[in-house]
């Protein structure tokens, strides 16, 4: 059997694989770009769950959008491989490189069955990505490495390499609604976005409360508005930043993934932790400051990719002051002077 080849122009229907989590998704964008340009002519599906579908259909690469990529029991996993494999893809790319998609494709290369080109961490598959460093790198450079082991020649695209995703596609899908202006919120006048989520079981990721007040008090000194972002497990946390600091906005629970974007935007800056939103403030061109626990990720595997992003670290992230995060801020150079309320 000879060496496979990527199917490249040829291809007529190529399926992708990204399941979640949001900043994992979202730092596969760039690779997804790359993916649509390798195969200009073909039919791109999208297999992903529920939470990514308005995302991924809005990013213009995809003409299907599944999201049953976890399926509940086996007889829902048997369909869904058996939906696969009637589509016939010419290649698939798993940009997942889970158990989970490594045994989709153990299922589809039953012996007396014709897999499909698979790229992606399995072995036997025609595109193998068999780095043994491959799980200490950034996801980016994870993802178009995996690429050129398929095929794809970075020289040959018109990305930049690595593809890092261009978030731009938001105000393409969405236009310019209303509901995407900071005004939508009662935003008025410069504000950063604070971004105070992690996982709720990684409380190691998460800086305090009442650190985040005391910031917000610095920057509301400096004559800008704080505004703080999340979701619902996040609502406790902005409450207690606000009784810290009331000139501080509280729109928790209130904004969807398009606008995470379009705020971003505009913002000054972001402060925030290892969580997906901050993956997208930064990805929107908005300069920011990345907290994070060394203790629970390595900011070199992890951190935002951006043009101004500045990393403060501490094995937890209750040893990071108030007055390390506000020096960081300020090394962003991005309060204009003549906000700035005697702070320096």
């Amino acid at each position: 059997m000879g060496v496979a080849s990527n199917p490249g122009e040829a291809a007529k229907r190529v399926l992708v694989i990204k399941l979640s989590a949001l900043g994992d998704f979202v730092l596969a964008l760039g690779a997804m770009r790359a993916i649509r340009e390798q195969h200009p002519k073909a039919v791109l599906t999208l297999l992903t769950t529920p939470p990514f579908q308005e995302l991924a259909k809005a990013t213009g690469y995809f003409q299907h959008v599944e999201t049953d990529g976890r399926p509940k029991g086996v007889k829902a996993t048997r369909e869904l491989l058996k939906r696969i494999k009637a589509a016939r893809y010419d290649i698939i790319y798993d940009l997942q490189t889970s158990g989970r998609t490594a045994n989709y494709f153990k299922a589809l290369n039953l012996p007396f069955s014709t897999p499909p080109l698979w790229s992606g961490h399995a072995e036997g598959a025609a595109f193998f990505h068999d780095n043994p460093k491959r799980g200490e790198m950034h996801s980016i450079d994870r993802l178009a490495e995996q690429l050129e082991v398929a095929g794809l020649d970075p020289k040959a695209l018109t990305l930049d390499w690595p593809p890092i995703a261009d978030m731009s596609f938001v105000r393409r899908a969405q236009g310019s609604k209303p509901s995407l202006t900071p005004e939508y919120f009662g935003i008025k006048g410069p504000y950063a976005l604070f971004i105070p989520g992690a996982s709720a079981h990684r409380e190691a990721k998460r800086w305090p409360a009442e650190r985040y007040g005391g910031l917000a008090q610095e920057i509301a000194d400096a004559g800008v508005t704080p505004v703080i972002i999340g979701g619902k497990a996040e609502s406790e946390i902005a409450l207690q930043i606000t009784r810290i600091e009331p000139r501080a906005r509280n729109i928790v629970t209130r904004t969807n993934l398009f606008q995470i974007v379009t705020l971003a935007e505009k913002a000054l800056f972001a402060v925030g932790n290892d969580t997906g939103p901050m993956h997208m403030a930064a990805l929107s061109g908005c300069p920011g400051v990345a907290l994070f626990a060394t203790s629970e990720s390595d900011p070199e595997r992890a951190c935002p990719r951006g043009a101004n992003i500045i990393v403060c670290k501490a094995d937890t992230l209750d040893q990071l002051s108030v007055r390390d995060v506000w020096q960081a801020v300020q090394m962003l150079s991005v309060i204009p002077a003549e906000t700035a309320g005697g702070q320096s």
